[in-house]
């Protein structure tokens, strides 16, 4: 594949001296910022993962912070998820969704204080959705993108690490909850959470200045961990089933048909935009549904979908799909219709190398 052209509009993170200096191989582009893909391999990275412990620049996950009188409101109209029961200091994954129940990100939000939140975005524009939501309903909240930038910590030394940059009270944090701690003489947020299933943290570093500062403690802090610069790693995530908005969900899907159902409360998430819609949904349940689906024999690289074929008929897409080291098959997420995802369903999936056996899965493998 090509590589991508400098220009100013795809942006740097303040962390990107230090991830070129650990020899980064690939990049993405995401919410119009660089995402590091590969360091030393694919294969070589998943490994390091499970092993030791890791630093991403996750920067391009952009903030949205929402904060004033209406701030609770507006957070409502955008989730079908109740969020009348959380605190500060609380993480929720939550589905965004249109009028018509169709996904337009799956976000964490974090609620700072009763009319401050931040919400860590995956690869779209909402940004642009939320402030037409403000202008459209003439609440009283300002919406802007801060000056704060992920930072995640993954792995299984993850905690070890933290604490000597932090303090031994960041181990104290429950997953998916975060505190103030500090750093420098800056009061940073840092999360129980990250996309990995290997355990570890995201640090909202405030201050594109301290970027640098916060990698290069990290990375002295971890050298005998045999600390590296890292990035979410594809096989993980698929092995993981965590997934990701633009490929294996979009807007033309409701949270339901992308196993979301659980962090819907749309009977009681009164506000929601998308409400009416998704109560339909919820009776009649989804005609398709993402799947963990084994596909035997070598997997190329997944760079758009795959059909999914029960003889000459169309059932599904494989949306993203990898070869796993430790689990020893192809390791895929595919929407496949209900006709055809129940545990075991054998079929078949077009690849561009040809046509390959795939069987539904129960569950994920991590």
């Amino acid at each position: 594949m090509a590589s991508i052209s400098p220009s100013r509009r795809v942006r740097r993170t303040p962390f990107s001296d230090g991830v070129e200096a650990a020899g980064v191989k690939g990049y993405t582009v995401y919410n119009r910022m660089l995402l590091p893909t590969v360091f030393r391999s694919v294969v070589e990275d998943y490994h390091h993962l499970k092993q030791a412990v890791q630093v991403w620049d996750v920067a391009c996950e952009r903030q949205i912070e929402i904060r004033g009188p209406d701030a609770g409101r507006l957070m409502q109209m955008l989730t079908p998820r109740d969020l009348r029961g959380m605190l500060p200091g609380q993480c929720y994954y939550v589905p965004i969704v249109d009028e018509t129940g169709g996904m337009l990100n799956d976000p964490v939000a974090l609620k700072l204080a009763d009319d401050r939140w931040w919400i860590s975005i995956a690869d779209s524009d909402l940004l642009l959705w939320v402030k037409g939501i403000v202008y459209g309903f003439r609440l009283d909240v300002l919406v802007d993108e801060p000056d704060v930038h992920p930072l995640a910590v993954q792995g299984p030394k993850a905690d070890d690490l933290m604490a000597r940059v932090f303090g031994d009270q960041v181990r104290n944090l429950r997953f998916f909850r975060f505190g103030w701690f500090d750093f420098q003489g800056s009061a940073m947020v840092v999360a129980r959470s990250g996309y990995s299933k290997q355990g570890g943290f995201e640090i909202y570093c405030d201050g594109t200045a301290n970027g640098m500062p916060l990698w290069n403690a990290l990375m002295e802090a971890g050298a005998d961990l045999d600390v590296h610069a890292g990035c979410p790693n594809l096989i993980e995530r698929v092995e993981g089933g965590l997934l990701s908005y633009g490929n294996d969900m979009t807007r033309d899907n409701t949270p339901h048909e992308a196993g979301l159902g659980r962090f819907c409360s749309t009977q009681t998430a009164i506000g929601c935009v998308g409400r009416d819609a998704l109560l339909r949904v919820a009776k009649e349940g989804p005609l398709q549904q993402i799947r963990a689906i084994a596909i035997a024999g070598d997997v190329p690289p997944c760079d758009r979908g795959w059909p999914i074929m029960a003889g000459d008929l169309r059932v599904g897409l494989v949306t993203s799909a990898a070869a796993s080291p430790d689990f020893g098959t192809g390791v895929a997420i595919g929407m496949v219709r209900m006709t055809h995802w129940d545990a075991g369903t054998v079929l078949q999936v077009k690849t561009p190398d040809g046509m390959r056996e795939a069987t539904v899965q129960e569950t994920f493998w991590i």
